[in-house]
């Protein structure tokens, strides 16, 4: 009978560290550090016209209830958001990204962390081909993040993109 009992143990031992072992992801390490997810972040949505992107990693980015909040002018004068999922954007931005090509870079960024939580402050220019040195757009993205002590996840990101009435300010561009 202690046999039995000491063999069952053992084996939901077995059990339980082979299915801790299965949820190590191979994305690990491009969310160990708040770098090394804000560079994944750029780095995922961006390539060459044709070239396919990784949207598992996208999504792995994310915490499950994240959001992607782009902002800007509407036709009628008023500025308003609109509150999308990482699954949301791929949908209506994924082929487009694809379809034109797409670099998204890091051009400054400000961070305030408190505990747990960063607020990023990220700067961006963008660009259709990695070739290209005139971005056709730039703006700022606002991204919140949590690190629950084992990695770090995209809560939000908010972002509105630079226009002559709304340039950006010389905080947040980089020092000449």
């Amino acid at each position: 009978m202690k046999k039995t009992a000491i063999v069952t143990v053992l084996l939901c031992l077995f059990t339980i560290v082979t299915k801790a072992q299965s949820t190590t992801s191979k994305y690990d390490e491009k969310v160990k550090t708040l770098d090394s997810t804000i560079e994944t972040l750029y780095a995922v949505i961006s390539g060459e016209k044709g070239e396919a992107r990784d949207w598992e990693l996208m999504q792995f980015l994310f915490h499950p209830d994240a959001k992607l909040i782009p902002s800007g002018k509407s036709k009628e004068g008023t500025y308003k958001a609109r509150f999308m999922t990482p699954d949301d954007y791929i949908k209506t931005s994924g082929k487009w990204l694809v379809d034109n090509g797409f670099f998204e870079k890091e051009i400054h960024r400000t961070e305030n962390t408190f505990g747990n939580i960063t607020q990023v402050f990220s700067t961006y220019e963008a660009f259709n081909s990695e070739k290209d040195t005139v971005p056709f757009m730039r703006g700022i993205n606002s991204i919140q993040l949590l690190n629950d002590g084992k990695r770090w996840w995209i809560i939000n990101i908010y972002w509105t993109q630079e226009s002559k009435e709304n340039p950006i300010p010389k905080t947040y561009l980089p020092k000449d």
